[in-house]
């Protein structure tokens, strides 16, 4: 045979393999004999084959309604729903002439092999083409869509820098959080990564390619290769793998869209990648049969080892990704031992001729890279289609392979029949320890050592009285006393104060009242007791009871005793050194998030260099742990599990070390590991970012220029018309430890003697309006701000010092008083609707620390407001103000720093008016107003808090009502598709992209927020129910065209539309709105504690 013709003869074979596969996880049929004859049947026609199992080939639905079951039957895809149009050349199948179905069949052949003779492309791969299509096709739309739903990068390409040894991201172009997935996975094992960045091509690759093959592979290695290079050594957070997911798709061409398992892409990727390699390895060969590292690396061999009707046989089989069922097992041995026994194999270890059929499988030679597929998906019959198990399963980090191999048979043959044997005595023992806990022939039961100590209280209880209701007076009226005084209370209990109205002062005598009194009265027994035992048959039956329930206890004891041992021998049974030669290490477990018909997904790697985990999401690559992994890859925990393992052989330590040069010996890092023609395409990508940083910080040291100039001319203005100088909001501040030197100066002389005379006249007028005209009376007759008027009242706190000292010595007293007033706020303890920050600024600044230069600064600039020229001694205060404001040296004060913190409470004012409005109109019930207000108050006030605690509000207040607003509108828009009407139907929708589609990775970004991962896992299983749900074909076509965009969210954050436009508000009305919205969410509130 020859080589080709091996190689061909081994791809017939994993093809019928992976059919067999894909049909036994679709139909949930384990039965190989009944695959393979259904497989015989549909000629290899996979949708035939499920309906041949499913016994509805003689009913098909209508034309829309049969598409979308065709394609859930078919593919199990777990990424994207994407409507299949319908086929021009439709035979009815509807009635019931065979003749049809037959001709059916012949015409699906009769395509399937002109197809094949044509393109060398096999129905299976043209598959592959269909979801490499949709997604390059949803990637090409989000340039069509709406504002809010289009993905773009930073504009900032700093944001896109990638940190000095981070591994580097994949965008999500569309829908490719699978390719992300499985490229993630391989590129981290570093002899496939390897083996990839130095395939060098064939030399006939600049002829025209011989066949389809080389004209798909050769080029999408070339492209792989550019991929992992910029994985290495590219100087981006993440990268763009458009073009590689492009060759792809242009090697198939295909009218129909269609899903496609990732499990399955995976296989083919890797089929793909090994025809590429073997077209190398067949150049390369000197008379020798070439060796494919693809195989070698992917690729083991089992021999199965049966009864088929009565006669044994042995077959060798090559294998790569293996398949595993996931239902009815609790970790993942288990699986891998219902994997290796199909059918009864009782036959196989006697000598009788039996009719009885089934087969081992036992590992000849295993892979060094060993990939689990787990089947989570199973074919629901009678709502005919797929659905995914959410059960839980778990697997180790280190898993040993001994006893699964074929050299260990006789010994796995004999633990196995010893685990049988201690499995059925575990049953039995486990029988005998239920009778003991759960006793009793009724619906209730109990431990039976409990019953014996209920019936030995009962004994043991002293009777009250001779009956239960002797001690009452029912003849009594409502109301009444009892008939008799109830016996002395026992020591340690107080009777009750008396109850009834005819209660006299020495008789404190209880009244019962059965219909109005719902508790049972004190002066019953806490149990029931006999009425008639003597003092012998007490003894007697109390040491009855007491014996048994001894003997119970421990006969209990010793069940759980034996059932623990024999547990312990189960777990310890494959534990001994000989059945530990064969180690393989957790190396990539590839996740699903999702429904069958949709999802996400997401990777963890680890990183054996610093032995920690990784998860890798697409753009997003973070520091992870075992236990996130456990979480979220084990199932039963939400709609999150583990789809495929990746383990690597731990005596092959090749597949994870690093390269190291060989005349110096130091590890190669970066572009190092690089050949040179990579090395060459990276540079030239890392110099059109750097670029693009450098351009942007042109483009940002051109504005801050223009800033600064601006800067300067207002500065220029305030020292030349002082008289216009206003306060600014700022920001943060710390309280100054002493004077400022500038305000210990001495005012100029001539400065001085205007402002003695100017002092003179002020107090000969005040004396004469005898202060009609005071500060205090000014604040009841004009609305000012707070500041103003903390201001005027600290001038007239300052009165005395006024009268003898003069304006300057006032104005020193009066900044006392002030920032005393405002360092007392700033300490105060306050309730969210009283929040001094709005009203004043230096309340924020001292809060947040900010430098003593800068607060001195600020609240010199409100006594110097020329708003305080209304009365001669506010006017002189306000005139020895801008003295000291000119006497200000230019390196005192940093203007620049000084615009910052005012610039950054100017940012705190408008967070706060976003928070304000959306708030607002959360309470008025228009969820969709309020919603862009939240969002960007959440985002702002986050840019705020991450400079300090105190820069801006409640960020769990804002992330709750946020939150809240999201799963209102979510309920809202699945309230309107469920009315069935089109124009309902289409309004939800569009709320669910427009608004809460584009909002859920907001949500995702911080995974460690679990209520904002809680509510969204609400919003998908609140569209997800519709799946198992009977609808019209066109809102089944909605919905599965929706879904994908639902539960397809990376953490990668859309665009928004501009922020509203923000009102302007005085500070008193802004301060006087907060405190009343604050006020109404404290009174109607309930728990900020997510759903």
């Amino acid at each position: 045979m020859t080589v080709e013709q091996n190689v061909l003869q081994q791809h017939s074979q994993k093809h019928q393999q992976t059919l067999l596969n894909q049909l036994r996880e679709v139909t949930g049929t384990t039965d190989v004999q009944l695959l393979q004859q259904a497989l015989q049947v549909s000629n290899g026609d996979l949708a035939e084959a499920v309906a041949f199992l499913t016994e509805k080939n003689a009913k098909v639905p209508q034309q829309d309604e049969a598409t979308y079951y065709q394609t859930a039957q078919i593919t199990n895809d777990r990424y994207i729903s994407v409507g299949s149009q319908a086929d021009t050349n439709v035979i009815d199948l509807t009635g019931d002439d065979k003749d049809d179905l037959q001709r059916a069949i012949a015409l699906s052949l009769e395509e399937s092999s002109r197809a094949f003779r044509e393109t060398g492309i096999t129905d299976e791969e043209q598959a592959i083409s269909r979801v490499l299509e949709a997604s390059i096709a949803e990637n090409k739309a989000s340039l069509k869509r709406t504002h809010t739903e289009v993905w773009s990068d930073s504009p900032n390409p700093h944001d896109r820098k990638r940190l000095e040894n981070c591994p580097v991201g994949l965008k999500n172009v569309g829908n490719t959080c699978w390719f992300s997935a499985v490229i993630q996975s391989l590129f981290n094992l570093l002899e496939f990564q390897r083996l990839v960045l130095h395939y060098s091509p064939p030399a006939r690759m600049q002829d025209l390619p011989r066949n389809q093959k080389e004209h798909r592979n050769l080029p999408f290695m070339q492209e792989l290769r550019r991929l992992f290079s910029l994985l290495v050594g590219s100087k981006r957070k993440y990268v763009d793998p458009s073009r590689a997911v492009e060759i792809l798709k242009d090697a198939f061409k295909s009218s129909e869209s269609q899903q496609q398992d990732v499990s399955e892409f995976t296989h083919k990727l890797l089929d793909w990648l090994e025809d590429a390699f073997q077209i190398k390895a067949e150049e390369d060969r000197e008379g020798e049969k070439p060796k494919n590292p693809m195989v070698e690396l992917f690729y083991g061999r089992f021999l199965a080892v049966g009864v088929l009707e009565g006669k044994k046989f042995e077959n060798t089989e090559m294998f790569g990704q293996y398949p595993l069922q996931v239902n009815g097992f609790k970790d993942l041995h288990e699986c891998l031992e219902a994997a290796m026994i199909e059918g009864e194999i009782e036959s196989l270890h006697s000598a009788e001729n039996s009719a009885k059929s089934g087969q081992e499988h036992w590992f000849t030679e295993l892979p060094p890279v060993l990939t689990f597929e787990l089947s989570r998906f199973e074919f629901n019959q009678a709502l005919g289609r797929p659905e995914k198990i959410h059960n839980k399963l778990e697997f180790p980090s280190m898993l040993y392979m001994d006893r699964y191999m074929d050299r260990n048979r006789d010994v796995t043959r004999i633990k196995r029949e010893e685990i049988r044997r201690l499995k059925e005595h575990l049953t039995v023992l486990q029988q005998r320890l239920e009778r003991y806990l759960s006793y009793g022939s009724g619906p209730k039961r109990f431990p039976l050592a409990d019953v014996l100590q209920y019936a030995m209280e009962f004994a043991s209880s002293k009777p009250v009285c001779t009956s239960p209701v002797e001690d009452f007076d029912t003849t009594a009226p409502p109301g009444g006393t009892t008939a008799q005084a109830p016996p002395a209370a026992s020591a340690g209990e107080q009777p009750d104060a008396a109850e009834g109205s005819g209660a006299g002062p020495q008789a404190q005598q209880r009244v019962h009242k059965p219909f109005t009194q719902s508790r049972v009265p004190p002066d019953l027994p806490m149990h029931p007791a006999p009425r008639h035992i003597t003092d012998e048959e007490l003894r007697v039956l109390e040491g009855c009871l007491h014996r048994w329930r001894s003997e119970v206890e421990n006969d209990t004891r010793d069940l759980q005793a034996s059932i623990s041992r024999i547990h312990r021998t189960i777990e310890l049974m494959y534990s001994d050194k000989s059945m530990m030669q064969v180690p393989y290490r957790l190396h990539a477990v590839l996740v699903h998030e999702g429904q069958a018909n949709a999802g996400h997904y997401w990777a963890y790697i680890y990183d054996p260099h610093h032995r920690r985990w990784m998860k890798y999401n697409d753009i997003s690559v973070t520091k992870s742990s075992w236990e996130e992994l456990v979480r979220d890859s084990f199932g039963g925990y939400r709609n999150a599990s583990a789809y495929c393992l990746m383990y690597i052989d731990d005596k092959k330590p090749f597949l994870i070390e690093e390269d190291f040069d060989k005349e110096t010996g130091q590890m190669l890092n970066g572009l190092d590991k690089l050949p040179p023609d990579l090395k060459d395409y990276v540079e030239a990508d890392n110099k059109l970012f750097e670029k693009e940083m450098e351009d942007w910080d042109a483009l940002q040291a051109r504005k801050l220029q223009q800033e600064k100039l601006a800067l300067a001319a207002a500065a220029a203005n305030v020292a030349v018309q002082p008289m216009n100088t206003e306060p600014c909001p700022t920001d943060d501040t710390a309280a100054p430890q002493q004077d400022p030197e500038y305000m210990e100066q001495q005012s100029p002389s001539g400065d001085s003697k205007h402002l003695q005379e100017e002092t003179e006249r002020a107090i000969s007028k005040a004396a004469a309006e005898h202060d009609e005209k005071s500060p205090e009376v000014l604040l009841n007759t004009a609305m000012m701000t707070p500041n103003m008027q903390g201001v005027i009242m600290a001038i007239g706190k300052s009165r005395s010092v006024y009268d003898k000292g003069g304006p300057e010595a006032a104005f020193f007293k009066a900044m006392k008083v002030e920032y005393t007033r405002l360092l007392r706020l700033a300490q105060e303890d306050t309730p969210p609707e009283r929040d001094y920050r709005l009203q004043h600024i230096i309340v924020y600044f001292i809060q947040n620390q900010a430098p003593k230069k800068i607060l001195e600064r600020t609240l010199l600039m409100q006594f110097a407001d020329r708003n305080l020229g209304f009365d001669e001694r506010c006017k002189n205060i306000m005139k020895v103000a801008r003295a000291k404001l000119e006497l200000v040296k230019p390196d005192e004060v940093n203007m620049e720093e000084y615009e910052m913190w005012h610039q950054d409470y100017r940012n705190f004012r408008e967070t706060t008016v976003f928070l304000l409005i959306g708030l607002e109109m959360f309470l008025k019930k228009s969820y969709v107003e309020a919603l862009m207000y939240l969002i960007y108050a959440y985002q702002y006030n986050r840019v705020l808090l991450a400079k300090g605690p105190y820069r801006g509000h409640n960020e769990d207040l804002i992330g709750h009502y946020r939150r809240e607003c999201l799963l209102r509108l979510n309920e809202h828009a699945a309230a309107l598709f469920e009315t069935g009407e089109e124009n309902e139907v289409n309004n939800g929708l569009s709320i669910m992209n427009e608004l809460v589609v584009a909002c859920i990775p907001l949500l995702l970004v911080d995974e460690m927020e679990e209520k904002d991962m809680v509510a969204v896992e609400d919003m998908r299983n609140r569209w997800c129910s519709y799946l198992g749900q009977e609808m019209e074909p066109n809102l089944q076509e909605k919905l599965t065209d929706f879904l994908p965009k639902l539960l397809d969210c990376s953490s990668e954050i859309k665009s928004f539309p501009d922020p509203p436009k923000l009102p302007s508000y005085s500070t008193l009305e802004l301060c006087e709105r907060y405190s009343r919205v604050m006020t109404l969410l404290t009174q109607n509130r309930t728990p900020a504690d997510g759903r």
